[in-house]
């Protein structure tokens, strides 16, 4: 499974409250949550966004409330990915219960500049910024967690199975 898209960058400690306000989690509506995804943060990020983009930050991304809305918010706003130094644990669970790829990379987090256009092999878990032809080395998911991102998350994973 690859995905390709231009970068949206943030930095260190996005909490959940910033990825997606609580003033939105009245809503299971996925459109509606990625409607405003990152306003907080970035206003501009909605209207930007494109289907298959990749989003980059620090360490520590998706601290905060233990909320499924954020990286609900997140997919559905279109990035196929998100690279982080590191990511809340927490956050990380969720992101693959609902389908969302994430891959703690340091050196690609901090490298990578935002509207660099990236390439992620999850097979492999390198890393091409096209951008500049440098290629970063993440830890590859186990073929079960790519089942579950591939289904498009841990619930569609198991009906499929049953």
């Amino acid at each position: 499974m690859i995905a390709h898209g231009f970068v949206h960058k943030y930095g260190d400690n996005v909490d959940t409250d910033v990825i997606i306000p609580a003033r939105y989690l009245n809503t299971s509506k996925h459109e509606e949550l990625a409607a405003h995804c990152m306003e907080d943060i970035d206003k501009e990020f909605v209207n930007k966004v494109k289907s298959g983009d990749i989003m980059v930050a620090g360490k520590n991304f998706g601290c905060g409330s233990s909320r499924e809305h954020a990286p609900i918010a997140i997919k559905a706003s279109g990035i196929s990915c998100v690279i982080a130094s590191t990511f809340a644990r927490i956050f990380y669970r969720n992101a693959i219960n609902i389908g969302l790829a994430i891959l703690e990379c340091d050196e690609a987090a901090q490298a990578i500049e935002n509207g660099h256009e990236v390439s992620v092999d999850f097979d492999t878990g390198v890393i091409t910024d096209i951008t500049t032809g440098a290629t970063y080395q993440a830890q590859p998911f186990p073929p079960f967690i790519q089942n579950i991102i591939e289904k498009g998350g841990l619930l569609a994973s198991i009906s499929e199975r049953l």
